[in-house]
């Protein structure tokens, strides 16, 4: 007999529905479905029933089978945090290099001196797969604490065929095994690794003509990504990448325009981009280019806060009309963060969204830019359970409350995965893998 949950009577319940065949732009970012004295029933791992506590108490009654009951006064009830761009799957760490760039040292030169992305890639080269799933593992763990239910996973430390497709695996891995489901983005085109250091152009052969095949061929991906910037990947290679990539069934998405204008932006919507990435130089005539194209723009507020610069306009993108989704673009180098309700409040603080926009942006939106919008991003009949309870009697509260972490409870595919703030003893077996178990 299939369990039914029933979510009795929070404060708030934000639906955000309306949103789930094309994601929210304008005004209706603020249209986030607000349910007082609402109430959510599950069955399995669907939504059966959303509603006041009026009208749940008497759907329940109609049921055949008791239900567990979790409490919800004085809390509010979101869907389940998304978060589409991270580089979660790495070994190492990179805090000398705060150092470095609090002395005056820029992003862009210390990955020309050998550091950054390729310093990482040395480090998860000679990770092992056991080593590799044990950290990210633990990263999940916390992003799980923090209400994020489903991340985006991005390949690009390893700059081989090898190490790129050992990334992906244990991409593959996590997702069969963690209750975060991840979807995996193939980003050979991270950055031109050392051994490539005189003929860019040779790798990004190898990237077209060995690593992309193999990648689809195995379905260990279901997107395509590049870094098309000043000094990394020009604007040509990277449309030869992502539209390599679409003919064998990897949908684009782009970092584009973090350091300098670069048409990053532009390329996104020639190419049909699923998302463009950063975009903290962003052009207004490529904004414009998104917005008719409806390609989703990817905001990053924790990177910027972190390195010290200017945010992406988010403002002019939202009045322009491009749907705005959010994340914590999770790396070791630029944003060495799993809380994506930080990145929540930073994008309050910094950018000027409103409360409202940056639920949208975390929920609906960002399903939009990993192609599920279908399932999750939103508390509607029929979509998956996943859910988060915050500690806060309205919804406000959750960026007023700057860095604190007011999630309850969360509910991933209809089960508690995390209750009073932690994870549930049960969820801890999830955690623990061998290399053996990583599938080749």
């Amino acid at each position: 007999m299939t369990d039914i949950l029933y979510i009795k009577k929070a404060s708030q319940v934000i639906t955000v529905n309306g949103g789930s065949k094309k994601p929210k732009t304008k005004k209706a970012m603020a249209e986030i479905g607000v349910i007082e004295n609402g109430s959510v029933i599950i069955s399995g791992e669907r939504i059966l029933f959303v509603g006041t506590d009026q009208e749940a108490r008497k759907y329940i009654s109609t049921l055949s089978q008791e239900a567990t009951v979790v409490n919800g006064e004085g809390k509010v009830l979101t869907p389940g945090l998304i978060d589409p761009h991270t580089h979660i799957v790495f070994a190492g760490s990179r805090e000398k290099e705060l150092e470095m760039r609090l002395k005056g040292a820029k992003y862009m030169d210390i990955l020309k001196a050998g550091g950054g992305i390729l310093n990482t890639t040395k480090a998860t080269r000679e990770a092992t797969d056991e080593q590799l799933i044990k950290e990210t593992a633990k990263r999940l763990n916390r992003f799980l604490e923090h209400g994020v239910t489903t991340v985006e996973a991005k390949s690009g430390y390893g700059l081989t065929t090898k190490d790129e497709l050992k990334q992906l695996r244990v991409a593959k891995t996590l997702n069969e095994n963690h209750p975060i489901d991840l979807v995996s983005t193939f980003m050979g085109a991270h950055a031109v690794p050392v051994e490539f250091k005189e003929d860019p152009d040779d790798f990004v052969r190898l990237i077209v003509e060995e690593m992309l095949p193999i990648v689809a061929e195995e379905k260990l991906a279901e997107f395509c990504d590049v870094f098309c910037e000043e000094g990394v990947f020009t604007r040509e290679q990277s449309k030869m990448i992502l539209e390599e990539g679409k003919k064998l069934g990897l949908l684009p998405k782009i970092h584009a325009d973090e350091i300098v204008p670069f048409g990053g932006a532009e390329l996104a919507a020639e190419i049909g981009a699923v998302s463009a990435d950063h975009l903290l130089r962003a052009s207004e005539q490529g904004i414009k280019e998104m917005a008719e194209k409806g390609v989703i723009a990817v905001l990053l507020p924790g990177t910027a806060f972190f390195l010290m610069t200017e945010p992406a306009n988010a403002r002019k993108m939202i009045e322009a009309g491009v749907p705005v989704a959010l994340s914590t673009d999770r790396n070791p180098g630029s944003s060495p963060t799993e809380s994506l309700p930080f990145i929540m409040n930073l994008a309050c603080l910094t950018m000027k969204m409103t409360p409202e926009e940056v639920l949208t942006a975390c929920t609906i939106n960002a399903a939009h830019a990993i192609n599920r919008a279908n399932e999750i991003g939103s508390i509607e009949v029929g979509k998956k359970a996943d859910l988060v309870l915050f500690d806060a009697a309205n919804y406000q509260t959750l960026q007023y409350n700057y860095a604190v972490n007011l999630v309850d409870t969360v509910i991933k595919n209809g089960k508690i995965v995390v209750k009073g703030g932690a994870i549930v003893e049960e969820t801890e077996a999830f955690y623990q893998y061998s290399s053996t178990e990583c599938r080749h």
